[in-house]
């Protein structure tokens, strides 16, 4: 009875699942014009685009959620067999091509001798099953944090699973990402909007960036209290086809002047721009990077107490260039040795903040944006218990379940086209017969001109 009420509700959705599809197929054929809508609705409806490349990665992904997709759609069938009492022959699974499949052979005559509602249930079993499933995946995605939490830890700091140049100089699988040009890091969205967002910046010529010929911008913001006599050990800068050009591993650098307040002075003024091409300077970037920040924006006092450097420090500020971006990046090996045990000795929540000063470091990214985003895999969890653990799991799981849950969903829709060898053929031709007063000859013909 309770399988019954199961696979009658399947049917409900079965037949809905037919009307929709068959009403977005011919919505289809009215935006045949517009490539880039129909692949939009492809996007959104199957979970991928046509013109979708996909690595050999994601084709073990794809291969493995289609065996368990259309595994679950024929053991539907078989389920809503058993059921009615009808016997089944065979369950066989095979590789079409590339892909897998599977069919449930069993008694056709004896199917269509039973009532048509018998019919309709054991029709929309497969794709009632593969909606259900898909629904189940949706919800373990929802729900991995809390299933994996007493295993790992989630959204604290996006950790590192890859990285590849440009930032493998820096960076080590098993890392963790605390914060990107002083802004806290604690998903792989954030890291990606932050990244996003500072392209944008640069991109964008901004009123504290200042652009001198031969030399690139200055941002103003970006200022590092550097001790005078660092500024002794500092290389000239060479001009080479228009630009700055400095050692390996050195930077270029300009000092951010102080005002007097009472003295209105025009931060773009040629004065000003000549004593920063005059003091331009190549300073090695391991050896600024923890020095103390100080801002050089607007009017400040004359004793410097707004640029936040002492009277034997000067406020000097990157040069930077539109394909060449200068960003801070603080990160903590979390997995060392030193880090494990200070982790198992504090057990307050200020935990992290103590892991990240005593294990973290800070490195300068200098060059494209978008390059150092796509050479590093991040993963939002981190193993509670360090090398017990696979740092690998949660991202493998995750990516399994949506392309299951896409799949599943795809298959489910598909088998609800009235087309030849699918699911709504059936569908279709039992509900024309059950729910009118039409023939059964009549209803064939219908069923003909629907398909073709």
């Amino acid at each position: 009875m309770i399988l019954k009420l199961w696979f009658s509700i399947g049917t409900g959705f079965g037949l809905t699942a037919l009307i929709g599809v068959t009403w977005i197929l011919i919505w289809q054929l009215f935006l045949s014009s517009d490539t880039r809508l129909s692949n939009l609705f492809s996007s959104l409806l199957f979970g991928f685009s046509p013109s979708l490349r996909i690595s050999m990665s994601d084709a073990g992904y794809l291969f493995i959620s289609t065996l368990v997709s259309v595994s679950v759609h024929e053991f539907g069938h078989a389920i809503a067999l058993a059921s009615e009492g009808i016997q089944l022959e065979y369950i066989a699974v095979f590789i079409a091509v590339l892909f897998p499949g599977a069919l449930v052979a069993f008694d056709y005559d004896l199917l269509q001798a039973l009532p048509r509602l018998t019919s309709l249930r054991v029709y929309c079993a497969g794709i009632w099953h593969n909606a259900v499933f898909c629904a189940l995946c949706g919800l373990l995605l929802f729900l991995q944090p809390v299933i994996l939490f007493p295993f790992y830890m989630h959204a604290e700091s996006p950790l590192v699973l890859e990285v590849a140049s440009p930032l493998s100089e820096f960076l080590s699988p098993g890392d963790a990402i605390a914060s990107l040009d002083g802004a806290a890091i604690h998903s792989v969205q954030n890291w990606m909007e932050m990244t996003a967002l500072l392209d944008k910046k640069i991109l964008q010529n901004s009123s504290d960036s200042r652009y001198f010929e031969g030399f690139g911008a200055v941002d103003s913001r970006k200022g590092y209290c550097v001790p005078n006599a660092l500024l002794e050990d500092g290389k000239n800068v060479l001009l080479a086809k228009n630009r700055s050009v400095c050692p390996e591993d050195f930077t270029a650098f300009v000092k951010i002047y102080c005002f007097d307040p009472s003295k209105s002075v025009d931060m773009d003024g040629e004065d000003v721009d000549l004593g920063r091409k005059e003091n331009a300077l190549c300073l090695n970037t391991k050896d600024i990077v923890n020095l103390e920040k100080c801002d050089g924006r607007g009017k400040v006092k004359k004793n410097g107490s707004s640029c936040m450097c002492s009277e034997d420090e000067s406020c000097l500020s990157p040069v930077q260039f539109p394909d060449l971006m200068w960003i801070e990046i603080t990160y903590s090996r979390l997995y060392s040795r030193e880090c494990l045990q200070l982790r198992s000795s504090l057990l307050d929540s200020n935990t992290s903040d103590a892991v990240q000063q005593t294990c973290g470091g800070t490195f300068i990214f200098v060059g494209d944006m978008i390059s150092m985003v796509h050479s590093v895999q991040l993963t939002e969890y981190q193993p509670r218990w360090g090398v017990f653990l696979s740092k690998y799991l949660p991202n493998k799981l995750e990516k399994s379940l949506i392309c299951t849950f896409h799949i599943s969903l795809a298959l489910a829709l598909l088998n609800s086209l009235p087309v030849y060898f699918l699911d709504g053929e059936s569908i279709l031709e039992v509900a024309l017969s059950h729910f009118t007063s039409l023939s059964s000859r009549k209803t064939r013909k219908i069923h003909q001109e629907v398909r073709s």
